[in-house]
């Protein structure tokens, strides 16, 4: 049962990445955490899970052109120098924050598509 669990939330993962550009790592928490993870592993793993099907996906939506890489280039800094400031607060906050954070975001995201 735990590995359908697994290939279907994979399945899931991956299809709201590649479709939305996003949210894959929404899905993939919560599905570790159902898997025995705790919450700060789930939310460390995600991002390994998330990192390979976002290339698949980068290299899918520059191929058939929808993205070009060099509309991509000024955000990298900053998204690199997020990526290390989120790693080190990761190791700070406590399990009970880190769900409050996880969950206030996942509202906060929710909201905002739904009233733009």
């Amino acid at each position: 049962m735990k590995s359908l669990k697994k290939v279907f939330g994979g399945v899931a993962i991956g299809l709201v990445n590649g479709l939305f550009g996003a949210g894959g790592g929404m899905l993939t928490v919560p599905l570790l955490k159902s898997c025995g993870y705790s919450q700060k592993d789930a939310q460390a793993n995600a991002i390994s899970i998330i990192f390979p099907l976002s290339i698949v996906s980068t290299v899918l939506y520059v191929t058939r052109g929808h993205v070009t890489i060099s509309s991509t280039l000024p955000y990298l800094p900053g998204g690199v120098l997020g990526a290390i400031a989120g790693t080190w607060l990761l190791k700070r906050f406590s399990p009970k924050w880190m769900r409050w954070i996880f969950a206030g975001f996942m509202i906060w995201a929710g909201l905002r598509m739904m009233l733009r």
